[in-house]
């Protein structure tokens, strides 16, 4: 198949649309599919990327509606921009987002007679403090439009429950396929996290808690912090390492008690290292909805202590690969302390990486392969048919 991948965030942005889109083209082009990446310009990006074709961006737009800082807003081409990108011959188009980046899925299968595959990944009212405009008017004019969207292609996907709640809730009774995001399960096995300790004086008997991913307000830092210092009382040895970067970063790193170090952002090539380093991972937020870190936590073999959401529901089997608790630095800290009690801890780390297999990139793109073929079969542009959700692709 030839299959255009449209998403307004790619690498070198770090977030987890960016990272599942890159590995689910990877994914792809090893079982001998063309893939096509259209996506906005970037100035980190490399000089040539095979498959890659950039549209313009401003991250002045990326500023004025709260975007993250690598996250460039993607510009609408114009004719003659379009006029030379490989869209004609698609057989199959696959949008991340229903704004922009939908919109173009949309006018390119027009040209192209190919189906459009959605997959909604953000929880958009989580987001709406970041923008310029009062929480009532961005949702009055966010929800209809998602739902709209997502009546006019061809499937619907979501990576977690959390999403498929949400189309709900915006309006939308159609059908979403539950859809897991991919992990590199090879990468992650083959990861050792000594040197990784060793570059933030991290004695390797030391009981290690981590967190990785964006610092910002919506993932609780705050509370994630209090807990770890809470557990720490009970426990002096554990260390926090925070791994990431955000609009929060300087102001939790100047609050955090002893114990914690802020390493900063890091290139995803040593994410494996870090997460092998730990012993459980760490996250007091509840506006996840199948995070990467969390998903390859698992993977590095770092059990999950989690707030309780959607996301951690889907992750989580109690006992077996982590715990789920409140959202509150107590209950957190409890269940820090059970993960790494000498009584659990191995078992944990254990089920963590055999509840990462379902995850496998291998087994991930096939299976959207699979999702393609339907689509494909079934025409561009579904009728509007009733309510269903089926289960996990």
């Amino acid at each position: 198949m030839r299959i255009g991948l449209i998403t307004a965030t790619y690498l070198p942005s770090r977030n987890g649309v960016a990272t599942s889109t890159a590995l689910f083209a990877r994914g792809l082009r090893a079982l001998g599919h063309e893939v096509r990446i259209f996506a906005p310009r970037h100035p980190q990006m490399p000089p040539h990327e095979e498959g890659v074709y950039r549209l313009n961006s401003s991250f002045a737009g990326a500023r004025a509606l709260g975007a993250p800082a690598d996250y460039p807003v993607m510009l609408a081409p114009g004719p003659l921009l379009t006029a030379r990108l490989p869209l004609r011959d698609l057989d199959v188009l696959h949008t991340m987002h229903p704004f922009l980046a939908g919109g173009l899925a949309l006018k390119w299968s027009r040209l192209s007679g190919a189906p459009v595959v959605y997959t909604a990944h953000t929880q958009y009212d989580q987001y709406l403090h970041y923008t310029p405009m009062p929480h009532t008017v961005g949702r009055a004019m966010l929800r209809p439009h998602v739902s709209a969207f997502a009546r006019r292609v061809d499937a619907v996907l979501a990576p977690g429950r959390a999403m498929v709640e949400m189309l709900s809730e915006y309006g939308y009774d159609g059908e979403v396929e539950l859809f897991p995001n991919p992990v590199d399960l090879a990468a992650f096995h083959a990861a050792d996290g000594r040197a990784f300790r060793a570059e933030y004086h991290i004695a390797p008997d030391a009981p290690l808690v981590m967190y990785l991913g964006r610092l910002a307000p919506e993932k609780n830092l705050d509370t994630m912090i209090q807990a770890f210092d809470r557990a720490r009382a009970s426990r002096p040895e554990l260390r926090l390492l925070v791994v990431g970067d955000g609009p929060s970063a300087a102001g939790a790193a100047a609050r955090a008690p002893e114990g914690v170090t802020f390493t900063g952002p890091l290139p995803y090539a040593r994410v494996p290292e870090a997460l092998a380093a730990a012993d459980a991972f760490l996250t007091a937020s509840t506006s996840e909805v199948l995070p990467m870190s969390m998903i390859e936590a698992l993977a590095a073999g770092a059990p999950l202590v989690a707030a309780r959401s959607p996301a951690a529901l889907d992750l989580i089997h109690e006992g077996e690969n982590g715990t789920v608790r409140d959202p509150t630095a107590d209950a957190l800290a409890d269940g820090l302390l059970y993960a790494l009690h000498p009584d659990h801890v191995a078992a944990l780390q254990n089920g963590a990486r055999a509840s990462a297999a379902q995850y496998d990139l291998n087994v991930r793109a096939r299976a959207l392969a699979g999702v393609y073929e339907r689509v494909r079969a079934r025409g561009p542009r579904k009728a509007s048919g009733p309510s269903r959700r089926s289960g996990q692709g």
